[in-house]
């Protein structure tokens, strides 16, 4: 497209559009920027011995599932599939590295996701009257890394107005004009849709008692912003008791003040149907407390890694792999768990904010930068 080669324009977007979003790259680990990794041993990974190294395989050679995991470990996923040693496979071909900020700092903070579930049906009515919105036709997407190859790792998003590219509707906006777009389906609560889209996926329980799958697809380019940051700020509720399940509980006794504290986030998600439950940006479905939402730019999807932090009043070491990514986590040192789809996974997500150490498991033929 014509605007794609016109590289002032570029210079002009760089600077109208702030909220740009990343796309997945496959750097390697040796050139990960403004991460500081030191080689440790499996010994001193808190937990280690009691891993359940069964599942890691087989979460392993899922992982080897994606062209990502693919790139990463090569001929690794081939070895995997006739290991009959979990451990000794791990320990033979990995070596850990801890994860710090460029500032030495090793500790950072873990929080929870999980597959929402919605009540919709095909058909608008005054019950179900909240649509959700496939890509809209007319969003346009710039991969900027044709002209500039230092901005590999950005995407613009927009619209095309006067033959200029412009800033697409954030939420408060789509709301009052008509997205060029279509609707999967219309559910019953604003409420649960918004929070759909910050989970990034969920099943939507149909009014025939069917279930449909949908899984983010695209958004509009604006950054995401927290209500309930916003709501703190506004001394609605204390830093302390801020949680999902305490946001959604100010929010259904404040009605009049619904769309206020929404339209907040002028991040909007786009969806696409699926045929299985939650997806991840990999394209693999996630799986219980073993996929990870990271910061790409810090840690690439596909990589494996091992995590120690706490679930509610347990102790939690887990090996994990970077599957997802979401619009929250920024930093390397930054993750959301995935932790299921039932009423305990929702609970504990909302209230989930722990301290977080990760580290690295760096395949032996490969060297990381310290």
């Amino acid at each position: 497209m014509l605007f794609m080669k016109q590289t002032t324009l570029f210079f002009l977007m760089m600077t109208l559009f702030l909220g740009c979003s990343k796309h997945t790259q496959s750097l390697q680990p040796s050139k990960i920027k403004n991460v500081n990794f030191t080689k440790t041993s499996f010994a001193k990974l808190p937990g280690f011995q009691e891993q359940d190294y069964d599942e890691f395989l087989n979460n392993f050679i899922n992982n080897c599932k994606s062209r990502q995991g693919q790139k990463i470990y090569k001929n690794l996923c081939q070895k995997a599939l006739h290991v009959t040693d979990a451990k000794q496979f791990l320990l033979n071909n990995f070596t850990p590295y801890s994860i710090a900020d460029k500032s030495g700092n090793k500790e950072g903070l873990l929080t929870g996701y999980y597959e929402a579930r919605i009540y919709g049906s095909l058909y608008k009515s005054d019950t179900y009257k909240y649509p959700i919105y496939a890509t809209p036709k007319d969003l346009v997407v710039v991969d900027l890394s044709a002209v500039y190859p230092e901005l590999k790792n950005y995407r613009l998003r927009g619209k095309i107005h006067n033959n200029r590219l412009v800033p697409y509707y954030s939420r408060k906006e789509a709301k009052l004009n008509d997205l060029n777009a279509s609707v999967i389906c219309y559910c019953d609560s604003k409420i649960d849709r918004f929070f759909l889209q910050v989970q990034g996926s969920g099943k939507v329980i149909l009014d025939d008692n069917s279930t449909m799958y949908i899984g983010y697809e695209n958004q509009n380019g604006y950054k995401y912003k927290s209500i309930g940051k916003y709501l703190v700020q506004k001394g609605e509720i204390s830093l302390q008791n801020i949680s999902l399940q305490s946001i959604r509980k100010w929010l259904e006794e404040h009605p009049s003040q619904v769309d206020e504290i929404l339209d907040y986030n002028p991040s909007l998600i786009f969806f696409v149907k699926r045929d299985k439950g939650a997806t991840g940006a990999l394209g693999l479905q996630l799986r219980e407390k073993s996929s990870l939402a990271v910061d790409k730019k810090y840690i690439p999807l596909g990589n494996m890694l091992y995590l120690s932090s706490n679930l509610g009043k347990e102790k939690f070491n887990k090996i994990v792999f970077a599957q997802d990514t979401g619009g929250a986590i920024k930093g390397p040192l930054r993750a959301d768990l995935f932790l299921g789809s039932e009423e305990d996974a929702l609970k504990i997500a909302g209230q989930l904010q722990s301290p977080l150490q990760l580290w690295l498991f760096v395949p032996k033929r490969k060297e990381v930068d310290k």
